[in-house]
Parts: structure tokens; sequence; C-alpha cells
């Protein structure tokens, strides 16, 4: 039996397991947090930090893993990458090119290199250093940690008198110290973040979509609903995927699951703003198997264990999809979940974290969803208007904790 190491412990790895489970592989998962749900799931569980390189490599060594694997788990991609490329096990790729991809400055600098499209961005390891040119700054400007997912301490900063806090949010989150600002760019339509898989290094399959936000949340940047297909027009859909398939050929990349971010900006250009060789969080991989019948996660534990994957093409989406993430927009207690009549006749899975009673936190970032709702409309138009105003069929019933 094929022994398959997760790293991580959150819902997002369930379907994992639960694939790798249908293959016949022994899971086994790994992290700091023994209470994590995906432990409850696995075969096995061993309490090893996921961000000790050495650590990490001994326990795959010594369990005698046949493949390792980060799902929707950013602090563990380049770990992956290096026990991988260490023990000989099937990669996804260089471990350089993984930690490239996973450092926002040093995937910016890269793109910039070979001759991508991208937004002006300065990193810095001091708030001091950046607190200096302020003044020389073009406004406005993204704030970002370097090597955190899940819009994690991002903001947006309109002038100098608030780049101060900016950074310090942004500290809060980036494991390294380091931080970025980045010229913002206006988003024309919008911006999209979904899976894309390469086998050998060649696109095999790649999605766009919708990213719908909530301006009323606490990181109005986390986003909190998708939809598919995308409104990007074709032309620079393809010109897009182009992109995707030479910087691929640049980090010579391998057989991969890759969570992706792009946006249109006012301007006319296409951006590539995130490629991170991992499924994303916010079950994007199993909204592309409603939407179009292709089975992402599978194929991705299928290449973790060096087993051959199987056909993949591009999505013929078989409807008007949509995911909402559940989320309070307020610290309390949670209380139910109230769904308009016309719209629940579109919910196709409703799936809740909490219970009432249970403690929510306000939306700081993609880890406070209490759940998630994969609808199936009858229209584009409808599943627009809904999503453009969740409020009006969709209500996250909450209470001041006692204890606030």
């Amino acid at each position: 039996m094929k022994k398959l190491l997760l790293l991580g412990g959150s819902r997002y790895l369930l379907p994992v397991i639960r694939e790798a489970k249908e293959l016949g592989l022994y899971t086994i998962t790994c992290d700091y947090l023994p209470d994590n749900i995906a432990h409850r799931y696995s075969d096995a569980y061993h309490n090893v930090s996921i961000t000790d390189l050495e650590a990490t490599k001994k326990l795959a060594g010594d369990l005698g893993v046949d493949g390792v694997m980060s799902f929707a788990c950013d602090p563990g991609v380049v770990t992956a990458a290096y026990v991988a490329e260490e023990l000989g096990l099937p990669n996804v790729g260089p471990y350089e090119s993984v930690c490239i991809l996973q450092d926002k400055a040093r995937f910016r600098g890269f793109l910039r290199e070979h001759g991508f499209r991208v937004p002006g961005v300065r990193s810095y390891d001091s708030m001091e250093a950046a607190l200096k040119e302020k003044d020389s700054l073009p406004w406005p400007q993204m704030v970002k940690p370097v090597d955190c997912a899940g819009s994690k301490g991002v903001s947006r900063v309109n002038g100098p008198e608030a780049l101060e806090q900016a950074i310090r949010d942004a500290l809060r989150y980036a494991r390294c110290g380091r931080f970025l600002l980045e010229d913002y760019i206006e988003k024309k339509g919008f911006s999209s973040d979904t899976d894309c898989f390469s086998v050998d290094g060649e696109l095999r399959y790649v999605s766009f979509n919708n990213q719908y936000f909530d301006p009323q949340a606490d990181n109005p940047y986390a986003p909190i609903g998708y939809t598919w297909p995308s409104t990007i027009p074709q032309a620079q859909q393809d010109e897009l995927a182009g992109e995707i398939q030479r910087l691929l050929h640049l980090l010579k990349m391998k057989t991969a699951l890759y969570n992706i971010e792009v946006r249109v900006g006012t301007d006319g250009n296409a951006y590539l703003m995130e490629v991170s060789p991992r499924g994303g969080g916010n079950r994007l991989s199993e909204m592309l198997c409603y939407c179009s019948g292709v089975n992402l996660i599978r194929n991705a534990v299928k290449a973790a264990v060096g087993l051959p994957v199987e056909e993949m093409h591009n999505p013929v989406y078989s409807g008007h999809w949509s995911i909402v993430m559940l989320h309070a927009q307020r610290d309390g207690v949670f209380r139910g979940l109230e769904i308009a009549p016309d719209a629940r006749a579109s919910v196709v899975e409703e799936d809740l974290w909490v219970e009432p009673g249970d403690p929510v936190e306000a939306m700081t970032g993609a880890n406070k969803a209490i759940g998630s709702l994969v609808m199936n409309w009858p229209s584009e138009e409808e599943r627009d208007a809904r999503m453009q105003n969740p409020a009006a069929w969709l209500r996250i019933l909450t209470e001041e904790s006692e204890n606030a």
C-alpha cells in the first residue's frame, strides 16, 4: 500500500483524504495542531511542524512515504517541494522554482526579469525602510506579507498617513518578516482565482472564474464567492493561458495542481498575480469537479505518489455555478443560517462548519469562513444578480458573545 504524507490538517484536506483512500493509499497527516479536523480522517497523524523542513523530511524518510503533498495549505508548499526533492519522491517541480512562486517579492522579480507584465513592487524587511520612501510612492498601494495566503494581512492604502498601520498588519502574518508594497491595479470587471493543472509541465486544464468580495467585511480583500464561467474576454483568457504556460516552462515545472490568480486592469493589460503549486482554498478544485466533471483532486493525489494521471481537457461548464463562502460580519455567537426559499432551490450543497452556539469571528481572512454554499442557478443573469447582492437572500444570524 502506497503512503501519502499530507501537510496540514484543515478541512480542505478532507476530499483529498477521501480520494486517496478510494485509490487504496495510506494517508498520514502532520502539523503541530493535533485537534485539526483532517487528523480524524487520516490513517495516522504525527505532530511535526510543516514549516520545519528537516523535521518533515525526517518524518517522511522514517515512514517510507511514497509521496508528500500540500493541498490548500500555503505554509507547507515549500516544505513539500523540499522533502520531495531531497528524498527523490514525485515532485511538482524544482525546489528553487517553488520557492520563487511562494515568495511574492521573488515571484514578481522573476516575472519582470522575463518580460511578463507586472505591477510596480518594492519589498522590505523593515518598516523604517518603507516609511522613508512613502512620499515618493504612487498611490494607492497594496501592502502584503510576502509569504502568506488567504488575503491575511493584505490591505489597500490610499495615502502615506495610513501606511504604518498597514505595514504592522502585514507583519503580523509575514512568517519571514518581509512585506511588499505593490502599485494597485484597478481591475476591469472581475479578478479570477481558480485552479489549473499541468502534466510534465504542459497545461492540460486551465480555468478562470469571477471572484467576489464583501466590501463590508473586516478584510474586504478576502474572497467570499466565485462564479463559473468567467466573464474575462476569451482573447485575454487565451493570452493569460499562454503566459502561464511560458512561466511553467521557464521554471521547469512538472505535473502539478496550481491555484492561480489573475486580473485584467483598466489599462487593458492582463496580469498574473499569484501562481502557487497547490490546490486553492475555498473548495475551488471541488467546484471545478461540479462545474466541469474533471476531478483535479484525484489527479493531484495520483501525481503525488507517482501514479499516472487521468486524461484532462479544458473545462466545459455544465451550468451557471457559484460558491458562496459563508462568513460572519462580526465576532460573536452563531445562531443560524437563513436562505430565501426562491434561492434555496438553487442550492446543490450546504456545508456548515459551525453549529448554533459556536463562536464565530469577523472575516479578517479566508480562514475565518464558517461554511459554504454550492449553487447552480437557472440562468447567468440570476446567478450574477444574486452574487452581486447576497444580503438580499442570505443571512448569517449571530449575536454578541456574553464574554465580549
